[in-house]
This record gives C-alpha cells, sequence and structure tokens, in this order.
C-alpha cells in the first residue's frame, strides 16, 4: 500500500455507506431545519447552483456556501441551511420519482438547486470519525481552488454532475446509483479536503503534511505492531520532541491516542466474528495482554469487549 493510501485503509476499517435524499429547487426566500441525526449518520449539502448559508447548532461561524461546494455534517449535528434574507419562508411542495425526493417552493428570488443526502457508518465507529473530523467540513469549489487539489476537484465535479443526472432520470436503478454516488462523494470530499492547504485540524490536517504521513500510514498499515513515538519519529526523519509537537499540532492529540483508536476500531470488527475469542481479538490488533486489551477497550467505548459482543448481537438479531 503506498504510504500516502491512508484513506483507503481508514475506509477499509470504518466503511461508510451513503443515500441521496433530496434535491431542493428553492427560490428565496426559504428555510431548511435539520435536527440532530441518529448515531452514525452525517448529512451531506452540495449547492450544484445560487447560495446558501448554513448555521450549526453548537455554534461556530456561519458558512457562505456557492454553487460547486459542499458541506459535511460529520457529527450530525443540527443545523439550518437558509437564504440569508431573514424573511419568513414560503411553503414548499414535495414530489416523488423514482430516486428521490423532490422539493420546491415559488419563491422569486435567487434560485438555489442543491442535492441533501447522508452518509451511514455503524454507530460504533463514530469516535474514529467525531475525534479526528471537524464537526462542520466545508469543501469549496473551483474558485478557490488550489493548483494541487485541481484534478481531484475535476473528480468532484464529474461526480457530482452525474448525480445531477440521476436525481432527475427517473430510470430504472437509479436510486442504487446515486447510493453508490454518495458513498463515492464520501471518499473524495475527504481527499479532496485532505490535499487543502488549510486542512482542518484532524486527520486530514495529518495526511497533508508530507513528513507526518509515513507515521499515519504505519499506523492504519500495521496497528498491532509496537509502535514507540521514537519510531514514528525515525519514519518521519525527525526528532521525538518535533514529532510530538508536529502531531499535536495536526492532530490535535498524541501519536498514542490514534493509535488506540486505530485498534479499537479494528477490535470492533473482530469482535463481531463470534467465533474470534476476546484473547485472539487483543492479540490481533496488537495487545500481548488481554487485561491492558480490555482496559484500553472499556476506556474507549465505555463497556467491556464482551458486553460490546453481547449488545452486537442481540441488535443484530432484532435487525434480523
Amino acid at each position: 500500500m503506498s504510504l500516502m493510501d491512508w484513506l483507503s485503509r481508514f475506509l477499509g476499517m470504518i466503511p461508510v455507506s451513503g443515500r441521496l435524499e433530496l434535491r431542493c429547487l428553492y427560490g428565496a426566500p426559504w428555510r431548511i431545519v435539520y435536527e440532530p441525526s441518529p448515531a452514525g449518520e452525517m448529512p451531506y449539502h452540495v449547492v450544484l447552483s445560487g447560495s446558501a448559508l448554513i448555521e450549526s447548532a453548537d455554534g461556530g461561524t456561519p458558512h457562505e456556501l456557492s454553487a460547486g461546494d459542499i458541506v459535511l455534517m460529520t457529527h450530525g449535528s443540527a443545523h439550518v441551511l437558509h437564504d440569508g434574507s431573514g424573511a419568513r419562508p414560503g411553503r414548499v411542495k414535495k414530489r416523488e420519482n423514482l430516486s428521490v425526493v423532490v422539493s420546491e417552493n415559488s419563491g422569486r428570488g435567487e434560485r438555489l438547486d442543491m442535492l441533501c443526502g447522508r452518509f451511514v457508518l455503524a454507530p460504533q465507529h463514530e469516535r474514529l470519525v467525531r475525534g479526528y473530523l471537524p464537526s462542520t467540513l466545508v469543501i469549496r469549489g473551483a474558485a478557490d481552488t488550489a493548483e494541487a487539489q485541481r484534478a481531484t476537484h475535476a473528480q468532484v465535479t464529474r461526480l457530482v454532475e452525474m448525480m445531477r443526472t440521476e436525481s432527475t432520470a427517473d430510470a430504472l436503478g437509479g436510486l442504487a446509483m446515486l447510493n453508490a454516488l454518495s458513498a463515492a462523494l464520501f471518499t473524495v470530499a475527504l481527499r479532496l479536503a485532505g490535499e487543502s492547504e488549510d486542512a482542518p485540524v484532524g486527520l486530514l490536517a495529518l495526511a497533508g503534511h508530507p513528513r507526518l504521513a509515513p507515521a499515519l500510514a504505519a499506523m492504519l498499515d500495521d496497528p498491532a505492531h509496537p509502535w514507540t513515538l521514537p519510531e514514528l519519529a525515525r519514519l518521519c526523519h525527525m526528532s521525538r520532541a518535533t514529532m510530538a509537537r508536529h502531531f499535536q499540532d495536526r492532530v490535535g492529540r498524541s501519536a498514542s491516542d490514534l493509535l488506540t483508536d486505530i485498534r479499537i476500531g479494528l477490535a470492533i470488527n473482530e469482535l463481531q466474528n463470534p467465533s474470534s475469542s476476546t484473547e485472539a481479538v487483543a492479540e490481533k490488533v496488537g495487545y500481548q495482554s488481554v487485561g491492558a486489551f480490555r482496559l484500553a477497550f472499556k476506556k474507549r467505548m465505555g463497556i467491556s469487549p464482551a458486553d460490546w459482543r453481547r449488545t452486537a448481537a442481540r441488535a443484530n438479531t432484532a435487525e434480523q
């Protein structure tokens, strides 16, 4: 695996699916309110034309969105999108086609064309996403794209255009196509954000730092290895102190914290196999002592591996 292909390894550990739910065709004034999402769900919005303001209920600066922009609410936070006029929005009408619900109003102001959907991952993997991605991730359109991002942005543009076409085609298999394209959108959006010079603190900033990327790739490639800070620092051709400082600045936590989270994420997947003992899972993800594994797991997940396995088994039975 390439040193820089950390994203494939990361998404292999926490697979993400996607679904497109709504195409909004609004004239001002308009307003959309999103309540907090269920565990494991991350709303996304793609502005095809027009503009919008998005405000998160957890505070922070509102973001202005224009054509080509994508926003991911990776923590599932409640949020509001609106036209910015402050005027009372009019009624909307919804109609369903084979693939998506189309929501329209009769506003006469600037027209908005926007795709809205959500990415879905297993709730037990939320910690890795919430801990290492910003709550609101805005990916800008071509006008603000740096030279290094243009090839990836061209991929995003083609992908979004396919989603736009499928959302209006009303063709057989359109829903499956849109869901597959949504899942691909998550991957390419993270790739584009990671290539940005001002990538937000977390995994995206770490991956975009050429000198630190080998440490990230090493931990994802071989999480069971007993990595130490000096060993990771050597991979990055840094001193231990420099490595620790850069890692904290870029990720917001230590390399040891990230390694533990990677191991627990992999352990969650392994524990779903009833034939794998706790001892075998502990060894596979890098713990020589099952006691140390249980302690780390409970610290991260709030319950023991055995309790988590029983809870997961009951949930799977209930779904069948």
